[in-house]
């Protein structure tokens, strides 16, 4: 899909992803007298109580491009089994291109019915398999709000990833290939934007922890270590308030100054954080969470080296019923090897996969396995005869642009994305929808169930 001609493919593609050109000078992005279009519908976030929607508005300008222009918002919702009609239960006061409703009070396990308008156009998804495929909430107008599990809620863990502090092209994977996409001159570098704004989404959450599955920085420079410390030191403390593991893109480089030698290697991240291979150990309220690093000295690769390894058969030994939360960048399933676009090697190499699931055979108090890497929401099959949920959550740094919570009830416990809210971060997230040709929402956003669940299992014993 690209950006550039009047033909019916960029058409179609600029529809489908208006992103591609939201990031044209101001002065170019002006709506003629033609009624905007309100495309890329997404129903991105459902809970028990709340439902999340985002859409763009464009239309024509001067030399008869679609290109995002501002324009108010409106959303009608209403019981799907009424006879009345939706009716307006949100409207945003703010013109901008970039919408995002966010409706609560909703009765859990009920089915409604809704639409979002602007300026009399009511959006639609875009030429998206995942948004278009028959029966999603953005074809038929419906979704029904999640049951909760049994019990009171204990607590709201965050699971984020893939911040790429410092990184100033977006959407490359060899070389310069595909085009990447680069913050507009004059405004600040995009995944400070991301990060920023996932922290102040978390502040009004009200989230306990925070938990960062690796890939902070972009190439663990000492300035992009201490740059992505030091921004999330503003939300709390390392190890108490937040905690973090290593990804491919913190591993320890060759030619840095005045960081800690590993042989030729310099440890600029590890200075600024932890040391190679470290496990992270963390209790809160009796819910154990537990971070590994999957990072190799060289490569983008998944491996554990076997102190590691040791310690963390040590610490599930001990306590293997204790309900216990695992974040490591690398994700560990086959079926993740074999559907992530760079192909099996990606991810956890297969003998360290095989034996950590093993490790969970034996510790049942496992739950949850959260990774990054391929800046997507999905969640995998184990390998094994466990009961633990492997979940992959989309990057901070670009689209779908955000984070899961995880909300631990004493029955059970409910998983849902959601993007960031910040006006710049949402501009950003629409102009990354064109990385990957246009293809990124396909392979990034994943679908429904995977952004939004619920588990039942018994977690009574935590306070």
């Amino acid at each position: 899909m690209s950006c550039c001609g009047p033909s019916r493919r960029t058409l179609l593609g600029a529809m489908a992803s208006a992103a591609l050109l939201s990031a044209l000078p101001a002065s170019r992005v002006t709506a003629q007298s033609v009624s905007p279009v309100a495309t890329d519908l997404e129903v991105v976030t459902v809970t028990d109580q709340s439902v999340v929607l985002t859409w763009t508005t464009v239309a024509a300008d001067e030399s008869g491009r679609l290109v995002p222009v501002p324009s108010d918002a409106e959303v009608r919702l209403g019981a799907a089994d009424s006879v009345r009609g939706p009716v307006p239960v949100f409207a945003d006061p703010e013109r901008t291109p970039f919408h995002y409703a966010e409706i609560g009070g909703l009765e859990p396990g009920r089915r409604y019915r809704f639409e979002a308008w602007s300026q009399g156009a009511r959006a639609t998804p875009a030429l998206s398999l995942t948004t278009l495929t028959p029966g999603t909430p953005e074809t038929t107008g419906e979704f029904t709000t999640l049951l909760p599990p049994p019990g009171r809620l204990l607590r709201t863990i965050a699971l984020a990833n893939d911040v790429h502090y410092g990184e100033t092209v977006s959407g490359l994977v060899v070389g310069g290939f595909p085009p990447g996409f680069r913050q507009l001159a004059g405004l600040p570098p995009y995944p400070e934007v991301m990060l920023d704004a996932l922290l102040d989404d978390l502040r009004a959450r009200e989230v306990d922890r925070l938990v960062v599955a690796g890939d902070l920085t972009s190439e663990a420079t000492p300035e992009e270590s201490r740059g992505v410390r030091a921004r999330l030191d503003t939300w709390g403390a390392l190890g108490t308030d937040y905690l973090v593991t290593r990804g491919n893109h913190d591993r320890p480089h060759v030619g840095y100054q005045g960081c800690t030698h590993l042989g030729e290697h310099r440890d600029c991240w590890g200075d600024n954080f932890l040391p190679p291979q470290q496990l992270v150990e963390h209790e809160v309220g009796g819910l154990r969470l537990l971070g590994v690093d999957t990072s190799e000295l060289d490569g983008s690769g998944g491996r554990i080296d076997r102190p590691q390894f040791d310690r963390l058969a040590e610490v599930l030994r001990a306590d293997p019923d204790r309900p216990t939360l695992v974040f490591g960048h690398h994700p560990v399933t086959r079926e993740s090897g074999l559907t992530n676009t760079a192909g099996p090697g990606f991810v956890l190499n297969g003998p360290d996969s095989a034996e950590l699931q093993h490790d969970y055979e034996r510790a049942p108090g496992v739950f949850l396995h959260h990774s990054g890497h391929t800046h997507r929401n999905r969640r995998t099959r184990p390998d094994a005869n466990i009961a633990v949920e492997f979940l992959e959550v989309a990057a901070v740094k670009e689209y779908p642009g955000g984070y899961s919570l995880l909300r631990v009830y004493e029955g059970g416990y409910m998983v849902n994305f959601y993007k960031t809210r910040a006006e710049s971060a949402r501009r950003w997230s629409s102009t990354t929808r064109g990385e990957y040709f246009g293809l990124l929402p396909d392979y990034t956003f994943g679908t429904f169930a995977d952004r939004n669940h619920v588990v039942l299992r018994d977690f009574s014993g935590l306070s």
